[in-house]
């Protein structure tokens, strides 16, 4: 598939190209600081963004490293995780918390007397998929260490955001904040043919202009198109593989076993995915993100 055969105007927002380009880069960092402004409110009133290394080593040489999307801290040192996840991953939850573990850790200071006093630290997960033990009409979750007795925030420097994006449901008429915006965009950008009227604040007419396919140089052209046939590919392997597993569920006749063979179609797609990623030339650490695999497992196939 040549990128001129795509019809799509606009990046899909959930590729990693897509993701990276529009929220990782210093030239649109713009996007980010609305799209996180938005989120927060006036609890959180970010005025600049600085990019971090994305690539993070443990406190040893053998220790797992961490790869995020995005990292970046605004002018007060507090730091921003932000992840795009557009497949279930089954130690999802999990995987966050570790990863919010190395900018914790990295404000550590050597070498001086230090009063462990740490900066704020949010990780803002956009997913493109929804727990499985979730509300189904509550998408926008905020999660904070709590005394579970009393409901109040125990400590307010570590921050988690998770948006199920699947369920964000508004149409374009129903929009009312700039965060409604913000989602509505990320959601549906890739089957835009223009700009909405509801989207005509200047921080969506600079989204629009980065996303535009056709205004993309050649290399960014090839690497879009790489991510989204990875993307493309997981997400048919995937449907599939669900299909399956449900059918074969069906037909053992119980519950337990279709949750069984739903187990067993998504863990056969995922490494189908990950064969398909591979065989494209995409990092390893691409691949690893997206399917959940371990190295070893992904330099078997």
């Amino acid at each position: 598939m040549a990128i001129d055969d795509l019809t799509e105007r606009y990046v899909n927002f959930y590729t990693d190209f897509a993701f990276k380009k529009l929220f990782g880069t210093e030239v649109n960092k713009e996007l980010l600081i609305s799209f996180l402004n938005s989120m927060f409110n006036g609890q959180e009133v970010i005025k600049d963004l600085t990019y971090l290394n994305t690539e993070h080593m443990g406190t040893s040489e053998f220790d797992r490293k961490a790869v995020f999307d995005v990292y970046c801290e605004n002018e007060k040192g507090e730091k921003f995780l932000v992840e795009m996840q557009k497949g279930e991953q089954q130690y999802f939850k999990d995987r966050s918390i570790f990863y919010s573990t190395f900018p914790i850790r990295e404000q550590a200071q050597r070498g001086t007397e230090w009063n462990y006093k740490l900066k704020a630290v949010y990780t803002i997960g956009i997913l493109n998929f929804c727990f499985d033990d979730s509300n189904p009409d509550y998408f926008h979750h905020e999660v904070r260490l709590m005394d579970t007795k009393t409901g109040e925030v125990f400590y307010d420097k570590l921050c988690y955001v998770y948006l199920e994006m699947p369920k964000f449901t508004k149409t374009e008429k129903e929009l009312e904040t700039l965060f409604d915006k913000w989602l509505f965009a990320i959601r549906h950008l890739s089957t835009l043919k223009d700009r909405p009227e509801a989207l005509q604040e200047k921080i969506f007419q600079r989204l629009f202009e980065a996303a535009e396919i056709a205004k993309f140089n050649k290399q960014e052209r090839m690497e879009y198109e790489d991510t989204l046939k990875a993307y493309r590919d997981w997400f048919s392997v995937m449907e599939t593989a669900e299909k399956k597993g449900e059918a074969k569920g069906r037909a053992e006749g119980r519950a337990e076993g279709e949750a069984k063979g739903r187990a067993e179609g998504r863990a056969e797609g995922i490494y189908a995915v990950a064969q398909n990623m591979k065989t494209l030339g995409l990092p390893i650490e691409t691949i690893i993100k997206s399917t959940g695999l371990l190295e070893e497992e992904i330099k078997k196939l």
